[in-house]
This record gives structure tokens, sequence and C-alpha cells, in this order.
């Protein structure tokens, strides 16, 4: 097996888990709605359920959030030979992308919603997936932009 693919496919793995788990333990030591000051007024984790995308867009659009997701990760695979082997940064960024749009979908297609706990007052409340998703398509912008 190529450097590549081990790069993406254990970066997208290694994400899924982080996000899994993290998500598991909210699930199962948060009542929905509680909220638990880290550092008071400014980080709290905060558990919820959206049936939206990012910002509350796409309300309960769940099948068709879905479909965006497969799509995405369809895109990346068809892309994938694109990647050269020695853009290691790529891969690591594409393999954000891939794991942060597989541990929401995982979220979607066993619970029809997303759990999200990582809340900073001041921006609406988000996962790792998330975290991660947009770190990497950031990453990609400015990496493709300067290639």
């Amino acid at each position: 097996m190529e450097k590549k693919y081990i790069v993406v496919l254990s970066t997208s793995f290694i994400i899924v888990l982080i996000d899994q788990i993290t998500k598991f333990l909210i699930k199962t030591n948060f009542q929905l709605n509680q909220t638990i000051p880290i550092i008071s007024n400014i980080f709290h984790l905060t558990y919820i359920n959206n049936t939206g995308a990012g910002f509350g867009i796409l309300k309960a659009q769940t099948w068709i959030l879905i479909f965006i997701s497969i799509a995405v990760i369809g895109i990346i695979f068809y892309n994938f030979d694109k990647i050269k082997n020695k853009e290691a940064l790529l891969q690591v960024l594409v393999g954000f992308v891939l794991g942060g749009t597989i541990g929401n979908l995982i979220d979607r297609l066993a619970y029809g919603r997303i759990i999200d706990f990582l809340d900073f007052r001041i921006w609406p409340i988000f996962n790792f997936a998330d975290s991660f998703v947009t770190v990497g398509i950031i990453g990609l912008i400015i990496y493709l932009w300067k290639k």
C-alpha cells in the first residue's frame, strides 16, 4: 500500500476515534442541554443535538446532509490519485476532512442528528469532527493557493 493511503486513512481513523469517543462520553455522562463550565463564561462543555449543519443551517435536512457527506467522501476518494506520496501535509489535511466528515456521518446515520458539546459561548456549539473538517478545509485552501 502506498504511503499516501496509509497517512490519509490512519489520520482519518484517529480523528473518527477521537470524535466518536468524546461524543460517547458526553452522551453517557451528560443530560441533554446540560452545561459544565471549564472556564466560566469562556469555555463550557454543553451537550446539545444538532439536526442541521454548521451555524444551524439546513436544520432537519438529515438526508441532504447525509448525501453531502457521502459526496465529500466520494470526491476525496475520486481525487486520491492526484495526491503525491511526498505531499505529507496535503495527506494529513485530506485525512482531517475525511475523518471529520465520517465522524459526523456516523452520528447522522445512527441518531439522525449530531452530538455537539464544545461551547466557547461566542460561537455556535460544535464537536471535534467539525473542528477537523474546518482546519482541514482552511489548510487545503491555503496549501492549494500557495501551490
